[in-house]
């Protein structure tokens, strides 16, 4: 199919998506979670060959590990399109209804966006959470893959297009662009006659390419330069713990730590350790001058390194002197995602969730939890990190807009 025949196709379920009962919409998602398990072999051997693929290209280990699916995996796509189907569908809600003086009754209404646009790399996991979200919404949704999961997406598009098939309903629902070339996606972006909103997900140059070059209004989904800040008054061992989990527990996802700041005063008990931590994993420090000094093994950090989302086993570590130069530090290399503080200083810790400008700020807890699943979402279709609209991990109400809606009684203008 051309690219406009896509975007009829897409538009044309749209129109039917959007009043279609909950019932209906909950029974088809709860059939594509039980058939992407049973189509579990199939797609296992058309991500087997991505990998292969992928290892001969020389993708990186977070890359490949964002690219790899297991069965455990597959089992936890399904798991959310089930929690997606279990969540309170707020397509309808009426938000208010206010009696005019002149008797009209003017009420919004939540309703689809409508046909939904989505750009994204190595990551066929989000195939399966964008259908979920958009069908439970009423969208339409159109995905434009990379070339390094092209096999994976299409077994989990073929999955879910025969569930909706089975179920008599608009298999358009969700469309593959199968065309990876890069100019394709430039034109994608063009198709605004079709396409109410895109979401692209990747790197920061996909971002930044869609951003710049869409005609498409664009949800911006932005790359994750975290940060863990380790106050004076932190819990060392707690400090430890987390930064280790944000780092290494997967070191290719948006939500990773990659900077690590630390209050001077605690850079002689903690540094030392940490680094001995860090090491275990393979993880290359890159520190500067007063932190290099207690961290064996770490080499000199540069300016580069400071706003750098490495999405690999490398970190950065800046020293300060104060909760103030932590928070003016962070502000202007981070990326809007997600920024924690370690301390039991309530005020410092207060002060980091007003002054920080991040999409999710963090007490004592791993910025690995920013995510749809974890927030209690199901799924998520992206971590917004602009302002307007949606902020953070993006669910069901992200894909909604609303309506005007106007009871009269024959009223005219004067």
């Amino acid at each position: 199919m051309t690219l406009e025949e896509i975007g009829s196709k897409a538009k044309e379920a749209e129109t039917r998506l959007r009043t279609m009962e909950t019932v209906k919409k909950n029974e088809v998602l709860k059939n594509a979670a039980k058939n992407l398990i049973a189509g579990c072999d199939e797609i296992l051997a058309a991500n087997t060959i991505d990998m292969e693929h992928g290892r001969e290209k020389g993708m990186s280990p977070g890359l490949l590990d964002r690219l790899l699916l297991t069965k455990q995996r597959i089992c936890a796509m399904a798991e959310g399109i089930c929690q997606v189907a279990d969540l309170e569908d707020p397509i309808g809600e009426v938000l208010e209804m206010k009696k005019r003086p002149n008797g009209l009754l003017i009420g919004r209404k939540r309703v689809p966006l409508g046909v939904v646009g989505m750009i994204y790399e190595a990551r066929p996991n989000v195939t399966a959470d964008a259908f979920a979200l958009c069908f439970k919404t009423g969208n339409a949704v159109i995905l434009k893959g990379g070339s390094d999961a092209i096999c994976s997406n299409k077994a989990i598009v073929d999955s879910i297009r025969k569930t909706l098939r089975e179920a008599e309903v608009p298999e358009d629902a969700i469309i593959l662009i199968a065309d990876t070339r890069r100019e394709t996606t430039e034109q994608f972006m063009k198709l605004n006659r079709y396409v109410d909103v895109l979401i692209p997900r990747g790197g920061a140059g996909l971002i930044r390419s869609v951003v710049e070059n869409s005609t498409i209004p664009v949800i911006e989904t932005g790359t994750g330069n975290c940060h863990i800040y380790v106050d004076e008054t932190a819990d060392l061992t707690m400090a430890v713990n987390i930064i280790l989990n944000a780092k290494t527990q997967r070191v290719g996802v948006c939500n990773a730590c990659e900077s690590i700041v630390v209050h001077e005063k605690v850079r002689e008990q903690l540094l030392p350790v940490l680094a001995e931590r860090l090491e275990q994993k393979n993880v290359e420090m890159r520190a500067d001058s007063q932190a290099k000094a207690y961290m064996p093994g770490a080499v000199d950090a540069c300016e580069q390194d400071w706003g750098t989302e490495y999405l690999d086993y490398i970190v950065s570590i800046k020293t300060v002197s104060s909760v103030d130069e932590a928070i003016a530090h962070i502000n202007r290399y981070n990326t809007g995602h997600s920024e924690a503080i370690i301390t039991n200083d309530y005020s410092h810790a207060q002060k980091f969730l007003d002054e920080i400008d991040a999409a999710a700020v963090y007490v004592n807890a791993s910025t690995r939890f920013t995510d749809g699943y974890e927030f209690g979402y199901g799924a998520e279709i992206g971590i917004s990190t602009q302002k307007l609209h949606a902020r953070g991990p993006m669910g069901l109400l992200a894909l909604t807009t609303t309506k005007f809606i106007i009871y009269g009684s024959g009223q005219i203008r004067p």
